[in-house]
């Protein structure tokens, strides 16, 4: 009787219709789930594969110039040719993230904050349309209208700041006659990366929450205290990200350094001679065509060091953005 009570009893309450419309729900999109899932799953998977692969063909090519008699290889002994390359690669980024990430960031919040909207709209399509422009037009670019340009501002340079205990070791001539140094490459490189650093910053400025905005103008700040207080603080991970991606554009750069810069293999730190430190991407397009034998092996090499490079930037990118992360979910 018991069981019977209890049984009629658990027949007489109503049925929640909520539990019936998830599981009709879950089970129409079981399929479409499972698609995705697996879709996102391989997309991940087959990057790493294609690192993977990457990582072993640069290995397995440059094992034979990393292993061999510096005799026996076309350009000399390996870290003494490769080490000039490498400084090239990272000092022309530098002075180019240098010149870029202010600008881009200062663009980048007019445009959020302080330009109207027609005008705003107007120099973000343009800003856009920048990275869409080759690299060789950026390199003729460069040649033919920026070189000019800048030698009377090279040799102002070097007169007044060649002589200085600090400052001479960049300013300090002879100037180049042609103003391809490393300096116009730089600024080339600047404006090549200039678009992506503008654009990741400009939409992540635009993600501030609005309530911080008026919070902090409610309590007297001008607009520019507002975005020090509000807006920078949020879209600093995403600036950190925009810079990463930039500095990737520039380290990876070769169409456009090989034709500007007046390459030497000298580590030097001065911006305005002709002997300028070549980078790595350019030296590769150069010297290809003529190498052989253990000389390709070891321009493949040159490669790996490339790779290296850029992957200890991104690894630190990823390490600033957990930093910053952690700091902020402690507050």
């Amino acid at each position: 009787m018991a069981s019977t009570e209890t049984g009629a009893t658990s027949e007489s309450l109503p049925q929640d219709p909520t539990n019936d419309l998830q599981s009709t729900i879950h089970g129409k999109a079981r399929l479409g789930d499972k698609v995705f899932r697996n879709l996102s799953t391989g997309s991940g998977t087959l990057i790493l594969v294609i690192l993977a692969a990457v990582a072993t063909f640069l290995v397995g090519l440059s094992i034979p110039a990393l292993t061999a008699d510096p005799e026996e290889l076309q350009y000399g002994a390996f870290w003494a040719y490769a080490l000039p390359f490498a400084f090239g690669t990272v000092w022309a980024s530098f002075l180019s993230m240098l010149f870029a990430v202010p600008v881009a960031i200062g663009i980048a919040l007019f445009i959020s904050h302080y330009a109207p909207r027609r005008l705003a709209q107007g120099l973000g399509y343009v800003i856009d349309l920048l990275a869409a422009v080759p690299s060789v037009v950026f390199g003729l670019w460069g040649i033919n209208t920026l070189a000019p340009l800048v030698r009377p501002l090279y040799v102002w340079l070097a007169d007044n700041f060649g002589d200085l205990p600090v400052l001479g070791w960049f300013f300090a001539g002879p100037v180049s006659g042609t103003g391809r140094t490393i300096l116009t490459a730089a600024m080339v490189l600047a404006v090549m990366v200039l678009p992506i650093i503008t654009a990741i910053s400009r939409e992540v400025f635009l993600q501030t929450p609005r309530l911080h905005e008026e919070a902090s103008l409610a309590l007297g700040a001008t607009r520019w205290e507002m975005i020090r207080q509000a807006v920078l603080p949020f879209g600093t991970p995403g600036v950190v990200s925009a810079c990463m991606l930039g500095l990737g554009r520039a380290l990876g750069e070769t169409m456009a350094i090989a034709m500007v810069l007046s390459p030497a293999s000298v580590i030097s730190f001065e911006l305005l001679t002709p002997s300028n430190p070549n980078t790595i991407a350019g030296n590769i397009a150069l010297a290809f065509p003529e190498a052989f034998g253990l000389g390709v092996n070891q321009l493949i090499a040159t490669g790996l060091v490339l790779f290296v490079i850029t992957l200890a930037v991104n690894m630190t990118a990823r390490w600033i953005l957990a930093s910053r992360k952690e700091f902020s979910g402690a507050n």
